[in-house]
């Protein structure tokens, strides 16, 4: 599949929506962060403009609307396109949540809340729970979806992790997670039957690997210095800190071709089919291209992804 990037454009979506469908692609990711494009309304428009698509949404923060007026919401687009939805809901980034007001004191004990009443009430049940963040008083859904979507967690860290394997479908992870990181979601969350591991990953083709590595090294510097937990589970974390500590993002660029198969889709077009073979091979079922914030590129990368999706 492919994402959405959050600086495109709403109209934009049709486009991408069916340019993949047509192309034989699995799958469309919305994103949705403050302040860019909302997720709900990008997965109606692309839901209605297909037939076959899959369209995943990558996060609803949880404390930005009622867990209520959320399983509405994903109840009607799983309508618009039965079979067709993947639910992803997170912590949202706190410093934005504290921007609109509704940061919460405890984003574990809120996330928990929110997806356990979601998928209740997606499930058609009446809820009533009050809980340390989440009140609701014998809601029910007047139309829930006879395909009830799969709801996942946008998380990284262990103890989301293990919110997400008790309290929901599966998890959404972000770029730079191999298969080490999807390894480590399953077993931090406990490893439930059924359990959906999706991933987001960079995409970089070049006509040579040096070229692709090179282009790719500031990227991977930011995931290095950010010591994002889900890129810290590469197995050759630690000497990737050390070798961009000692020389800098040239010295990443000289990285064993292995190591990069464990980190993103960069490469030659062979390189690019081994790494998501190795992201299927570790249990990963979902795996989505995320794009530059360049459109033009985003364009000429649907081109790419079709191919891969063909190649795999």
């Amino acid at each position: 599949g492919m994402c959405f990037d959050r600086t495109f454009k709403g109209p934009e979506v049709l486009h991408f929506a069916r340019r993949l469908e047509d192309g034989g692609v699995d799958q469309l990711w919305v994103i949705e962060d403050c302040f860019f494009t909302a997720g709900v309304s990008l997965a109606a428009a692309a839901l209605a403009a297909t037939e076959r698509l899959t369209v995943g949404i990558g996060i609803l923060p949880a404390v930005a609307r009622n867990p209520a007026i959320t399983a509405m919401e994903l109840a009607t687009l799983a309508q618009l396109g039965p079979g067709r939805l993947i639910a992803g809901i997170g912590h949202g980034v706190q410093d934005w949540m504290e921007q609109i007001g509704a940061r919460t004191p405890s984003p574990l004990t809120t996330l928990e809340e929110v997806l356990t009443a979601v998928r209740r009430l997606l499930r058609g049940e009446e809820v009533s729970v009050e809980g340390r963040e989440v009140q609701l008083r014998g809601v029910r859904l007047e139309a829930p979806p006879v395909d009830v979507p799969p709801v996942v967690a946008g998380v990284r860290g262990p103890k989301s992790m293990a919110v997400a394997g008790r309290a929901c479908d599966g998890v959404i992870l972000v770029e730079g997670a191999g298969p080490a990181a999807a390894r480590a979601a399953r077993r931090l969350a406990g490893d439930p039957e059924g359990w959906r591991v999706s991933t987001f990953t960079s995409l970089c083709i070049a006509p040579s690997r040096e070229q692709a590595y090179e282009w790719m090294a500031p990227l991977v510097a930011g995931w290095v210095r950010s010591a994002n937990p889900t890129v810290g589970e590469h197995p050759h974390f630690a000497e990737m800190q050390a070798l961009l500590a000692d020389g800098g993002e040239a010295a990443l660029a000289g990285m064993p071709r292995d190591w990069w198969l464990d980190l993103a889709a960069v490469g030659t077009f062979d390189d690019a089919v081994e790494h998501l073979q190795r992201l299927g091979e570790a249990g990963v079922q979902d795996v989505a291209i995320f794009p530059p914030e360049e459109l033009d590129i985003a364009h000429g990368m649907i081109d790419d992804v079709i191919a891969l999706r063909r190649a795999v």
